[in-house]
């Protein structure tokens, strides 16, 4: 069986199963979903430290952040 057949059948369960079955699942797959996630977020941080380092990207100081959010919130109350 192909892995997106497999896919396709889980998501299809996993939308009409019953709560008891669903946790007893999730808690089989938890560590990975984790682990997973994790990395994923880490990927995506490398992926904005390099684009900043390589100039691809322009960042801003905590306090040009905390001006643009002082005239933003201002011109809403004006």
């Amino acid at each position: 069986m192909s892995t997106s057949l497999i896919k396709k059948k889980l998501h299809r369960y996993i939308e009409t199963a019953e709560a008891k079955k669903l946790k007893a699942f999730y808690t089989i797959v938890e560590g990975e979903i984790k682990t997973q996630s994790s990395a994923i977020t880490l990927q995506e941080l490398n992926h904005r430290i390099s684009d900043f380092e390589n100039g691809k990207v322009k960042g801003l100081s905590w306090e040009e952040v905390k001006q643009r959010a002082r005239k933003s919130a201002h011109r809403k109350h004006a």
